[in-house]
């Protein structure tokens, strides 16, 4: 597909608005090397100028797990919030991640990996998914308190590597569960790029119908080549929120092939763009963001 950066004025579609989520955290977290504190603030202060609904910007988890993202705090001093309509996300890992982030009032929402694989809960937060879903609570109840918004990403959503059972109707139960906790937003996440364009669209047509008041996105990561039937699936399925990292970056290290990034941002543009939906996005503050990455990313 030629990718077309004309933006979409003048466009009139009926559509619901369409929230594309940029995740330079996600994008940054498995770079080895340290990237400047000054670089990553620099790179998502241009990215608040292009009007993304939410900047998935750092995290408050150990450095000892996530080194690259120590030093979130100090680069979120360093963000200029005065001209922008973006939200900013922090991840956390447990209640005590959920205390130091609602500390800062430029955080909107708290995003939390809640795996339907309880090897793969295990390895990504030292917790089986009853011990998880008992952590949710509590960040449920932090959140509230500091008029915050939890972010529920449903890891190992279309299936995972290791055995664990998988099925519509297990995912369903947990999002049963989260959904009676009042959880508003949960992604469902391809961790490691398996998902297919048929099961993506069974299961956000299974889940989306149930819950009017819960808005499901999209975290796939996915191959260079086969982006394009993954999103169409989704969008044509009722999802209405899109996570994604310029030029893909970042991706699960579990992954089995070292190609399966996220989904590229530019790729979710375009696609919108051919189709005529409304992304209300500024493409040149866009443009100069792609630029700028190639100083950001430059050992990924």
């Amino acid at each position: 597909m030629q990718l077309d950066f004309s933006g979409n004025d003048g466009v009139q579609n009926n559509e619901a608005n369409i929230k594309i989520i940029e995740c330079p955290r996600d994008a940054m977290q498995g770079i080895h090397e340290f990237i400047d504190t000054d670089i990553k603030a620099s790179y998502i202060n241009q990215l608040l100028k292009v009007g993304f609904d939410t900047i998935d910007f750092g995290s408050f988890v150990s450095p000892k797990a996530i080194p690259q993202m120590r030093d979130t705090a100090e680069v979120l001093s360093k963000l200029d919030m005065s001209n922008t309509k973006s939200k900013l996300l922090a991840i956390i890992a447990n209640t005590r991640g959920a205390e130091d982030a609602v500390q800062f009032e430029e955080i909107d929402y708290l995003g939390y990996p809640f795996s339907i694989s309880e090897t793969f809960q295990l390895r990504n937060t030292n917790a089986t998914i009853e011990e998880s879903l008992k952590r949710v609570e509590e960040i449920q109840n932090i959140c509230a308190k500091h008029h915050k918004k939890t972010v529920i990403y449903i890891s190992m959503g279309f299936g995972n590597p290791y055995g664990d059972m998988w099925s519509v109707e297990i995912c369903q139960q947990w999002v049963d569960r989260l959904a009676d906790m009042d959880i508003k937003i949960m992604a469902l996440s391809d961790t490691i790029g398996i998902a297919t364009p048929d099961s993506i669209s069974y299961l956000f047509k299974h889940l989306i119908p149930p819950y009017p008041d819960v808005e499901f996105g999209a975290h796939l990561h996915t191959l260079p080549h086969n982006w394009l039937p993954k999103v169409e699936a989704a969008y044509q399925s009722g999802c209405k929120r899109f996570d994604a990292a310029i030029k893909g970056y970042g991706g699960c290290p579990m992954a089995k092939d070292d190609l399966t990034g996220n989904m590229a941002t530019e790729n979710v543009i375009s696609y919108f763009d051919t189709n005529q939906v409304p992304t209300h996005l500024n493409m040149d503050a866009f443009r100069q963001a792609m630029e700028g990455s190639t100083a950001v990313f430059k050992h990924a």
